[in-house]
């Protein structure tokens, strides 16, 4: 199968854009929010862009360079948990404004550990997943057929990754019923297919125009 060097900037540059997407959806996850009878978390816009970037890497760079990317957002996550603890911890200011700031911090960030473990273990499932069907398509099909490896990677790996992290997120947000759970897990999931389904073309043209930025890919380096 034919890859591409993960030497280049464009690599560094996708992997840095999937830690930042993915921190940022943890944050923006620990709120629930409601349009109507659809209830999802403030990270819905978000999250789609991790999984378009992770089609891209395993397309280009192949199945190696994606496993570095999910490791690095795996981390990435993990050191951020880290990180709010130290803030909150921190000692401040003993005035009104300082308190009121204290206690915002810890409403905002404190729970926020149990969404990104709910948001790891999602992620490390869904986007092995989606990578290893990409991969596996690749290898049948060479460059062919890479619309029919979009969709079934984004819909295998979006429903392993919606229904884990909803399971786990689900109490953080004060969702405490049955049918509460079961819209924030299927609005969830359609959201995120639907939103990678539309940018399906974009996408494969991003693929496409990588793939000729990329000179070693259609030259001898090693796959990545």
């Amino acid at each position: 199968m034919r890859y591409a060097s993960i030497g280049s900037g464009n690599y560094a540059i996708m992997l840095a854009t999937m830690a930042v997407v993915v921190v940022l959806s943890s944050i923006g996850a620990s709120k629930g929010v409601v349009f109507g009878p659809v209830i999802t978390d403030g990270a819905f816009f978000l999250f789609p862009l991790a999984y378009i970037l992770g089609d891209m890497i395993t397309e280009v760079y192949g199945p190696r360079a994606a496993k570095r990317a999910i490791i690095t957002g795996f981390v990435a996550n993990a050191a951020s948990v880290l990180i709010y603890a130290i803030l909150i911890a921190l000692p401040g200011f003993d005035d009104d404004y300082g308190i009121a700031h204290q206690q915002a911090l810890e409403l905002a960030l404190g729970p926020v550990w149990q969404v990104v473990l709910a948001s790891m273990a999602g992620y490390a499932g869904g986007q092995t997943t989606n990578s290893l069907i990409m991969w596996s398509g690749k290898r049948r099909h060479s460059e062919k057929r890479l619309y029919q490896r979009l969709a079934s990677s984004t819909g295998a790996g979006e429903a392993v990754d919606t229904i884990v992290f909803c399971t786990i997120a689900a109490p953080v947000i004060g969702i405490t019923t049955f049918n509460q759970w079961l819209s924030y897990t299927f609005f969830g999931f359609l959201w995120k297919i639907l939103v990678q389904y539309a940018l399906m073309p974009v996408t494969a043209r991003a693929i496409g125009w990588l793939k000729k930025k990329e000179p070693t890919y259609w030259g001898d380096a090693p796959a990545s």
